[in-house]
């Protein structure tokens, strides 16, 4: 069942109307309605696409949060074959709110690294709503190198509303696991992609996402903090979220214009969870292009490219 955000109300009830109208049809329980019903159906199309081409940033924040937008492990079992998952920092322990491992993409070898939300309350309680603590961090590092190791390239998929901020996370270096993933992310010498598939959310993201290219989907987040967590900071009220969201400039629209992203991967209208197969498939096709682009740069090449990227957001005037 297609589950509606509070904005798509007008959209829901004319495909609710439209369904009740197909289930007649089919039925054959009314007089022959076939032009009533695609006139219905054109009707909801027109609102959903002119409704999804002027979202507020606020709406986004909601559309990047939707509950049945793809994971991290739908994107993998859509674009990854052979996927081996690798566990464990070898320092501390596993944090499965980061998910890694080795497999195919397309024909060619890759490490793929992201959080991953969950999908009901079981998996997402297993998963810490893709919040990882510093063993996460710890543990995408490690793969990070061995990618660097064996000359395979790196794929992130970042979807997390930021690190974990317990007290247990603190203890163990939080900060230091961050800012370590980061520098890993930077220096390797194997070409690195990151797509913001939903929510990049503050350095949780930025630890896996400091990449030679950085593509972001159309209606997914990226920002140095959560709207509410902007707000309770800006003016000591988490309710003024909407504001925050509009004033910081966190839309893959904005960023692309700042140059923070790459590319813009655009979304079926209604979103990422309209139509999986055609998100994976835009995904799929944005990823190969990037990683096509910085192949032959050899190793110093890639880590200059990717210096000259970060250094070159400081100097824009």
């Amino acid at each position: 069942m297609r589950t509606y955000l509070d904005f798509e109300k007008p959209v829901a009830d004319l495909e609710a109307k439209v369904d009740e109208l197909r289930v007649l049809e089919r039925n054959g329980n009314a007089v022959s309605i076939g032009e009533e019903l695609t006139r219905l159906e054109v009707k909801a199309a027109k609102a959903l696409h002119d409704l999804y081409g002027t979202l507020t940033p606020w709406q986004k924040t909601q559309v990047a949060r939707h509950p049945q937008r793809p994971h991290f492990t739908d994107y993998v079992q859509a674009l990854v074959t052979d996927f081996i998952p690798l566990a464990g920092d070898r320092l501390f322990g596993e944090d499965q709110a980061i998910v890694g491992g080795v497999g195919r993409f397309r024909g060619r070898p890759i490490f793929v690294i992201g959080q991953e939300k969950g999908t009901d309350t079981e998996t997402r309680i297993k998963h810490n709503f893709g919040m990882a603590r510093p063993e996460g961090y710890r543990k995408a590092a490690r793969l990070m190198q061995l990618a660097d190791r064996f000359d395979i390239p790196v794929l992130s998929l970042v979807d997390t509303p930021g690190a974990f901020p317990g007290v247990d996370a603190e203890e163990r270096g939080q900060a230091e696991a961050i800012a370590r993933s980061i520098d890993v992310c930077l220096g390797i010498g194997v070409p690195n992609v990151a797509v913001i598939i939903g929510e990049g959310g503050s350095g949780g993201a930025i630890a896996i996402a400091s990449c030679n290219k950085v593509l972001m989907l159309e209606h997914a987040i990226y920002t140095v903090a959560s709207p509410e967590a902007s707000a309770s900071i800006l003016w000591r009220e988490s309710g003024r979220a909407e504001d925050a969201a509009t004033n910081m400039k966190i839309t893959a629209q904005d960023l692309l214009r700042f140059g923070i992203i790459d590319t813009i991967i655009p979304e079926p209208a209604g979103g990422a969870h309209r139509d999986r197969d055609q998100i994976f498939s835009a995904t799929g096709d944005a990823v190969e292009a990037a990683l096509d682009e910085l192949a032959g740069l050899g190793r110093e090449g890639v880590k200059k490219a990717r210096s000259e990227k970060f250094l070159a957001m400081g100097r824009k005037t």
